[in-house]
């Protein structure tokens, strides 16, 4: 696995597609609809430089959007072959490196509900949850993580 983690380029739109749909499918059944990422439009987000990726093919993305006083994290995405080797770890500190370089105070990310898996990972990664509610109506938690000073 290689760990680099570098912007995507146009050319990556349709396997960072493929990646998203592959990570995330099968949350399908359970949430009872489309996980939000997989109908995301990739190739407006790879142009407007906030998809990251790791691997030749892909095995990693990162969705980062920065807003005025935080770091927005709208995806991660693994491929399930390679869960459990720390890549989703390894694109979540490379958000915590991009926040710091933009001078941004803080992380922000969201999970549905049902992905209970999520909520095992992020408090482990120094995230805490902020609230929980009903939001585009679908149940999902909202997690925040402070951004130290380098």
């Amino acid at each position: 696995m290689s760990g680099v983690v570098r912007p995507a380029v146009g050319g990556d739109v349709a396997a960072v597609k493929a990646l998203v749909d592959k990570a995330y499918e099968h949350y399908v059944e359970r949430i009872g609809v489309r996980p939000a990422p997989m109908d995301n439009d990739h190739a407006a987000q790879v142009a407007a430089g906030q998809v990251f990726v790791v691997g030749t093919p892909l095995i990693g993305a990162l969705v980062l959007v920065a807003a005025q006083d935080h770091l927005y994290v709208d995806s991660v995405a693994v491929d399930p072959a390679h869960q459990g080797e720390g890549l989703g770890r390894l694109l979540l500190e490379y958000a915590e490196e991009h926040a710091r370089a933009l001078g941004l105070p803080e992380i922000r990310l969201l999970t549905n509900a049902k992905m209970w898996e999520n909520q095992r990972i992020y408090p482990k990664l120094g995230y805490e949850v902020v609230e929980r509610r009903i939001d585009q109506g679908r149940d999902r938690v909202f997690y925040r993580k402070p951004v130290p000073p380098p």
